[in-house]
């Protein structure tokens, strides 16, 4: 019986520990370069960014990888996109005061060659950006877990 409970305990924990794990990592080339990105950082990333005052031009960002990147002229480009991360999906970034900037990772759907920019989250603004003129605000999901634990 002792047995039968480890075995199950240890494939619950297994089971577990793996579905926390599931971060998708995607290897891409840039020149001769191998980057790692992710669509995963800890941040509510996906949406819509646009410049303030503006509805267009757009970049829009799925939780799949896909998105739509418009131009200034408005034409639009759907594209894949992610975020710069380790091997093992962690982020990379460089901390800044009261924000961090990253590595964003884009191409168009149907191309093979790679382009980056930069974005950024400013965490006292609760604001990120892309190229540092599209925005959009955001909800820290860390804040929004405290507030529903009380």
């Amino acid at each position: 019986m002792k047995f039968l409970k480890l075995l199950f305990l240890s494939s619950l924990f297994l089971t577990v520990f793996q579905s926390y794990s599931q971060i998708k990592v995607d290897q891409i080339t840039y020149k001769v370069h191998d980057h790692f990105i992710t669509t995963t950082i800890g941040y509510p990333v996906t949406g819509t960014f646009m410049s303030e005052g503006k509805k267009e031009p757009i970049v829009q960002l799925n939780p799949d990888g896909s998105g739509i990147f418009q131009f200034e002229d408005l034409t639009k480009e759907n594209i894949v996109w992610g975020i710069e991360c380790t091997e093992e999906g962690v982020p990379t970034f460089k901390e800044g005061f009261n924000s961090a900037t990253y590595t964003f990772w884009y191409r168009d759907k149907n191309k093979e060659d790679w382009n980056y920019t930069q974005f950024s989250i400013h965490f006292n603004k609760k604001k990120m950006f892309i190229m540092g003129e599209r925005m959009k605000d955001y909800e820290d999901y860390n804040e929004m877990q405290k507030q529903y634990s009380k």
